[in-house]
């Protein structure tokens, strides 16, 4: 079955019982090489407890068509139009991996109108982050184009099970799409690129400036985002909880979807 479309992504979307149009909503944004699929066990979650929850997948992943450049800008600016289209007010922004350096970013360009509650899962926005490196690779000209161009869905399911064991084939299935052709590759490599953390500079102090709600959700375990970052995080928002998952790594809504997905909801349920 075809996923909606608006502003030219697909989403999936959750909604409450009785739902009328007026309520609380959440909007989940995944990471790399994720997609929407990754909210799969938390967008029924949020339903259940009140919240419209929306997940789109950002140009070039899922159903998503690529809209060039894939640029770190052009996916806060994805974001935006995704927003406006659908006609949404201040939401519950909840965001993982490469989610939340585009999230948190449009989240403090539009203070007070974009996020109402904030939570954060195995990213980083701090201006003296460091790529770890396959990103190092990605970033680098001729050897990037090398490695992505040798990526198969065989070596996807096997990178991503190497981070996440029980990881299932129909989410391989799902997060190999945004590598499956040459302009998909090519964004990947464009997103990476765009990502100089040197960026981030000017949006010193600019989430606890937000003043909203917000959960530090993690898995212990990350390689790429360890936990010093959601320590890190949450010194630096006032009033910010942290919840650790001790057994799961950074793909840890795939590691503990059941936790992950009620943590989400009994913040966010708490709010409604």
């Amino acid at each position: 079955m075809s996923l909606p479309v608006a502003a030219g992504l697909a989403y999936r979307e959750a909604l409450p019982d009785g739902w009328e149009g007026t309520g609380p909503t959440a909007l989940l944004v995944h990471g790399w090489p994720n997609s929407s699929y990754a909210w799969r066990a938390v967008l029924p979650a949020l339903a259940a407890c009140g919240w419209r929850a929306l997940a789109p997948d950002l140009p070039g992943y899922g159903d998503s068509a690529v809209d060039p450049p894939g640029t770190w800008e052009r996916h806060v600016d994805a974001l935006e139009r995704f927003h406006a289209a659908l006609g949404l007010g201040p939401v519950a922004l909840c965001v993982h991996d490469w989610g939340g350096l585009i999230g948190l970013r449009w989240a403090c360009d539009h203070p007070g109108v974009a996020a109402s509650a904030l939570v954060i899962s195995n990213t980083g926005f701090f201006p003296d982050g460091k790529w770890h490196g396959m990103a190092q690779t990605f970033r680098t000209e001729v050897q990037g184009e090398a490695a992505i161009g040798a990526i198969t869905r065989e070596v996807v399911a096997a990178v991503l099970r190497q981070a996440s064991p029980r990881l299932p084939d129909a989410a391989i299935d799902e997060y190999w799409k945004c590598l499956a052709d040459e302009p998909r590759r090519r964004g990947a490599l464009e997103l990476y690129r765009s990502g100089d953390f040197e960026k981030l500079v000017p949006y010193a102090g600019a989430l606890a400036a937000l003043d909203v709600p917000t959960l530090v959700l993690w898995g212990a375990q990350d390689e790429f985002a360890p936990l010093a970052g959601a320590r890190r995080l949450q010194a630096e928002i006032p009033g910010a909880e942290l919840v650790v998952l001790e057994d799961a790594g950074h793909f840890v809504m795939e590691d503990e979807p059941e936790r992950f997905a009620s943590e989400i909801a009994a913040f966010l349920g708490a709010l409604a």
